[in-house]
């Protein structure tokens, strides 16, 4: 009985680290500042001669369902992530784009 409380424990807390916030900001989320932010900036405004601003242009009119594809399938220079991250990661990061973006 004990080690199957343990387990339990044990999945919920595996579940709870893994979960990423969506009430945070895009550019404080780690899963951003790991895999994003080196080309498209720390502050998600683009980098020169690398990814574009994520703040303005085409994505503040994307839809969910294409960022969403974009960042598993990757686009142009872009790399697929979908295969690193987790779907909820990537419905985390959808989710503060368009919030960030509704903010402008």
């Amino acid at each position: 009985m004990l080690k199957l409380a343990a387990a339990m424990l044990f999945c919920l807390a595996l579940a709870y680290a893994q979960d990423a916030q969506p009430e945070g900001s895009l550019t404080s989320n780690p899963v951003y500042e790991k895999n994003c932010a080196k080309c498209h900036g720390k502050t998600a405004e683009g980098r020169f001669m690398a990814g574009p601003s994520l703040l303005s242009g085409k994505a503040t009119t994307m839809s969910a369902d294409d960022l969403r594809s974009i960042i598993t399938n990757g686009k142009h220079h872009m790399p697929k992530f979908g295969e690193k991250l987790s779907s909820a990661e990537i419905d985390v990061l959808v989710d503060q784009l368009q919030t960030q973006n509704k903010k402008k």
